[in-house]
Formats: C-alpha cells, structure tokens, sequence
C-alpha cells in the first residue's frame, strides 16, 4: 500500500518539529497543514502513532548511517555498527528535548512493542543474516530472534537514565551483544 501524500506531508512537518526540538501539537499541526484535526488524525492516527512513526523513520536513517559506516566483518561489524548506533541515539539533541519534556511518552513508544522496536528488530536482523549468509556468523538462534533481543538488549541500556540509572550504559549492551555473538569484548586496559 502506498503512502498517501497527506499523510507523508504531516509525518514530514511533524519530523521538522521532532529534529527543532519542539513539541508536536496535533492542533498547531492541523492548522500548519491547512487541515482539521480530524483530517490530521484520519492521516497519521493519534499522536503517539505520529511520534512513534517520526522516532521510527529517524531509528532507520541512523541505523543506515550507522551500518553504512562500520566496518570489519561478522561479529565485529555488527559491534561497530551498534556501537554508531547507540552513541549517535545517546547524543541526539532531538531525543534528549523529547525525553526531557516527555519521558513517560518516550519510554512508552520506545520501549514496548511497536513501530520503533520493529524498526530496530528488522535492521539488526537484516545485518545479522547478510553476515551469516556471508559465512562471517554463525547464530545459534534465528536472526529475527536474535535481532529482537539485542534490541531490548541495547534498549534497556540505552535508556538507562529515563529508567532510573545515571547514565546510558552502552558498554554494557556492547558486552552483552557481543556474548550472545560468541566473541567477548576486548577492552582497553
């Protein structure tokens, strides 16, 4: 099914006031399209659907960017991209703004099944088999599988600080992805 124009116009002008840092009021909205809130909400769905569609589409362009960047093979490219990806989500003026001003939203749309979840399931387990096909991992799940919980994994981790810890601790995914790769972090001592 193909995505109508309206509705591509409301995730993109919803997207600009994601990326500014603003908060996205269906009103406002609506009136800045040139259409009423019903429209709008005939369109994109409620505002949480809208939010969760702008925070997916910008989990996909940073996934890309992250991926498209690392290098190495297997385990070790997989490691590097996630390790992009996290730190790239961690120092995101865009997301910082969202969860400081709306962190029960956040963890609501990021951390439960849903659109930004598949996204993020769908890229790692897209990495996860082009590596196997490639012969450079050998999984002992289905990549699916696997993907999902180096989601919740890094999510969990990631997002430490809106859930009660002090800071993202991405380290501590890495390490845990890595152990569910079959090849241990090397840290630096």
């Amino acid at each position: 099914m193909t995505e109508s124009v309206e509705r591509r116009r409301a995730i993109d002008a919803a997207t600009k006031l994601y990326l500014e840092g603003k908060p996205l009021d269906m009103s406002s909205l609506a009136s800045s399209l040139g259409i009423g809130r019903a429209t709008l909400y005939r369109h994109v769905g409620n505002r949480d659907e809208l939010l969760a569609t702008v925070l997916a589409e910008a989990t996909q362009r940073t996934y890309r960017k992250a991926i498209s960047a690392s290098s190495g093979v297997g385990p070790a490219l997989i490691l590097d991209a996630l390790e992009r990806f996290l730190h790239a989500v961690d120092r995101s003026k865009p997301l910082r703004a969202l969860t400081q001003r709306e962190p029960a939203v956040f963890i609501r749309l990021a951390l439960m099944p849903g659109a930004i979840e598949e996204v993020s399931a769908r890229m790692v387990a897209e990495i996860l088999a082009e590596q196997t096909s490639q012969g450079h991992l050998e999984l002992a799940l289905p990549a699916q599988v696997m993907a999902e919980a180096i989601v919740r994994i890094c999510d969990v981790h990631l997002y430490a600080p809106l859930l009660g810890g002090d800071r993202a601790e991405i380290d501590t995914a890495l390490d845990l992805v890595a152990i569910l790769l079959g090849q241990p972090r090397v840290h630096a001592t």
